[in-house]
């Protein structure tokens, strides 16, 4: 657990919501009742996984969040009791239910969910602003869009005036105002968000390089496209570099992107440069994939630091 004197401050303004999956042998019908197995219930949403992914590498973290004054809320607040997130500025409200998805997945492994974000839909820049105090102290303040976009623009331009570095996660992806961009130091879009933020088809066939530089001609000093198992791209003024993939088994890619923008943001707030922040996101998400489940995936310092000392001599070549 992060020793809060001497740990990076990190501030993240984002949602939380309960999972609900089962699987089924195929996805049902309208009016079909069908028997499924495995229903698994889990803490998720992105600005809770990275709240707890970022307290488990280190760092002391905070969540600005709401949730609801039903039993799937206590799930949050036993999370982050059991994790070290600050969860003083994580809301309850009673007029909406706390955030939930329903996943039912096929013995394909294809899925469909529902979300009903709920109590997350609250969030807007008032509330962000109550935060403002943490976000004065904090080194990285980190948001999604999963909250309402007022929120995410509030959080940034909040972080900006008070010197912190600024991370917007643009997930689940949707066109943003480009007026949010001058205030994001680092835009971590995969790379079908990076298409839609740009209001392009997600499978749009030009170069993610190409599109990445579009969105930094719309303010966005630096761009880290996540590239899945290829790795990450880097853009910036002086950058433009490709950060291979640790080889690891994958098992579950769920989660996958909350373990990368942690360990970059960790990363960040402790000084090392943007390659090797980056670095220490792509080992991070390369852990999260090797186990079931979002939470169990979130890597501990020590395993990810392990495999970052390795990939330098194998995957990256630096010489020691």
């Amino acid at each position: 657990m992060s020793n809060p004197k001497t740990a990076p401050r990190i501030t993240i303004v984002g949602s939380f919501a309960v999972g609900l999956t089962m699987r089924a042998p195929k996805l049902p019908i309208f009016g079909e009742t069908m028997l499924g197995t495995d229903f698994d219930m889990g803490a998720g949403g992105k600005g809770s996984n990275q709240a707890v992914a970022t307290s488990r590498l280190g760092a002391s973290s905070s969540l600005v969040a709401i949730i609801g004054t039903d039993k799937l809320a206590g799930i949050a607040t036993d999370l982050y009791a059991a994790e070290g997130v600050d969860a003083s500025l994580v809301t309850t409200r009673t007029e909406r239910a706390t955030g939930v998805g329903f996943i039912i997945l096929n013995d394909k492994g294809e899925n469909f969910i529902i979300l009903d974000m709920g109590a997350n839909e609250l969030m807007d820049a008032a509330v962000v602003d109550t935060a403002e105090q943490r976000i004065a102290e904090s080194d990285v303040v980190m948001t999604v869009l999963e909250v309402p976009i007022p929120a995410a623009v509030r959080a940034m331009e909040l972080g900006r005036k008070h010197g912190a570095r600024t991370i917007l996660n643009p997930a689940p992806a949707r066109q943003l105002p480009d007026a949010i961009f001058a205030n994001v130091d680092y835009l971590t879009p995969n790379e079908s968000e990076l298409r839609i933020l740009l209001g392009l088809p997600a499978d749009d066939p030009r170069s993610s390089r190409e599109l990445a530089g579009e969105l930094r001609r719309r303010g966005v000093r630096n761009v880290v496209v996540t590239l899945g198992r290829s790795g990450a791209l880097i853009l910036t003024d002086d950058l433009d570099i490709m950060v291979p993939a640790v080889p690891v088994e994958v098992i579950d890619t769920t989660g996958a992107g909350d373990a990368f923008n942690s360990g970059f943001a960790v990363a960040l707030a402790e000084g090392r440069d943007i390659v090797n922040a980056v670095r220490f996101g792509v080992v991070c998400g390369g852990i999260a994939c090797t186990r079931l489940g979002v939470i169990p995936g979130l890597p501990e310092r020590a395993q990810a630091d392990a495999l970052f000392a390795e990939a330098i001599k194998t995957t990256w070549k630096e010489p020691s």
